[in-house]
């Protein structure tokens, strides 16, 4: 479980640290930074999978996604008595990002390329540091693994340091590059921990969904991110997974409603029959409230759990009185992987809230950066960010 959140930088992110729990909802106005925390958190897996300066490219560049104001504020601006301009830099340009876990943490510092002549690749991001360290906060003592620009090395048995890399790509992230199961476990630990994270933020339930279609379909104990294979995920989760939690979540939500899966010749087709109807409906036939809550069941109760799932606004085309059951289907799959809510909606946050052991986090934008509404209040986690 990840018990704590840094990010520096990132858009309106320009410093936050966030306790975290097992379930998490973040709540807040429109433009308080739900998006950019989602985002942030995505950009980390993608660290993992090797593909974070990419994905900063294709937003327009490490210019385009760092924070746009002054590096810090006076006393005088927060308080409105002089007005907020720039000072003069005291640490290079960064964007970081990083975590820390019961086991292990993690930082990653992206920075602006040395220019070369000639290049095509001039705004390309470059990885500054990584760090693995074991222990609550970052400490030299407590360090496992740096990556200092190009040179890469880690702690062996006794304590002292041996090099792995000192080519690495300023584009490569050492969890791609410096996963080796003998000399360094902790990194391919905590990449295929990272890479097991599954993101939704978008369901398709249009009348062409692929959901709504029969398809052919195998075991599938974690549903496809389009959908398609929603009828044969569910039929898992009834042969492999737990099928009266499945019944109980159905019933919950649709009260007398049971599933109707047809596998005829391996193609896979989804019907749900409802109490007072003659024949099932088709999955083409379904709302698509009906058929998004389906799919979040799937998604929900899979049979293989990942460490952590991500939801960005889950209760879209759901109707309000199907909120508190959603809220109970969440709850359900907290109790198997830690789950990040991010809603617009005070329903479903309200139900969420009654969930025992709930982290509310609700935003706010002070002078155009995202702040925890009640960070006077809150006993933050301590952190510190590798330096260059």
């Amino acid at each position: 479980m990840l018990t704590t959140l840094a990010v520096a930088n990132y858009r309106s992110l320009r410093d936050l640290v966030i306790p975290l729990s097992n379930l998490n909802v973040v709540t807040g106005p429109n433009g308080s930074g739900k998006s950019n925390l989602y985002r942030a958190l995505r950009l980390l897996a993608q660290a993992a999978q090797g593909t974070v300066t990419g994905t900063l490219a294709r937003e327009g560049g490490l210019d385009s996604a760092l924070w746009a104001g002054p590096e810090s504020f006076s006393r005088g601006m927060r308080k409105g008595e002089v007005p907020v301009q720039g000072t003069l830099r005291r640490e290079p340009v960064n964007l970081r990002l990083g975590f820390m876990g019961e086991d292990f943490g993690y930082a990653i510092d992206l920075g602006l390329p040395r220019p070369r002549e000639g290049s095509a690749f001039n705004q390309d991001p470059e990885i500054k540091r990584e760090c693995i360290w074991a222990g609550v906060v970052l400490r030299p003592a407590s360090l496992l693994v740096d990556r200092h620009g190009p040179l890469v090395r880690a702690r062996g048995e006794k304590g002292e340091w041996f090099e792995l890399d000192r080519n690495m790509a300023p584009f490569d992230s050492m969890l791609t590059r410096a996963a080796d199961p003998e000399r360094t476990p902790e990194v391919l630990k905590l990449r295929e921990q990272i890479r097991s994270w599954r993101f939704y933020d978008h369901l398709r339930t249009d009348a062409d969904a692929p959901s709504r279609q029969a398809q052919v379909g195998t075991y599938t104990p974690v549903l496809d991110d389009d959908g398609r294979d929603l009828a044969a995920a569910l039929q898992t989760i009834r042969e492999i997974g737990d099928p009266g939690t499945l019944a109980e979540a159905i019933s919950d939500a649709f009260p007398g409603a049971e599933l109707a899966i047809d596998f005829d010749r391996g193609r896979f087709e989804l019907a749900l029959r409802q109490h007072g109807l003659l024949r099932p409906l088709s999955a083409a036939e379904l709302s698509d409230g009906m058929l998004r809550y389906l799919l979040l069941i799937a998604i929900m109760l899979t049979p293989r759990p990942p460490e952590l799932m991500v939801f960005n606004e889950p209760e879209t085309s759901l109707h309000p009185d199907l909120l508190p059951a959603l809220a109970r289907l969440i709850a359900k799959a907290a109790a198997r992987s830690q789950v990040w809510v991010v809603s617009h909606s005070p329903g479903l946050v309200a139900s969420l809230k009654k969930q025992r052991g709930c982290n509310s986090l609700v935003l706010k934008k002070e002078l155009g950066e995202t702040r925890l509404e009640d960070d006077d209040d809150r006993d933050f986690p301590g952190w510190t960010w590798p330096t260059r």
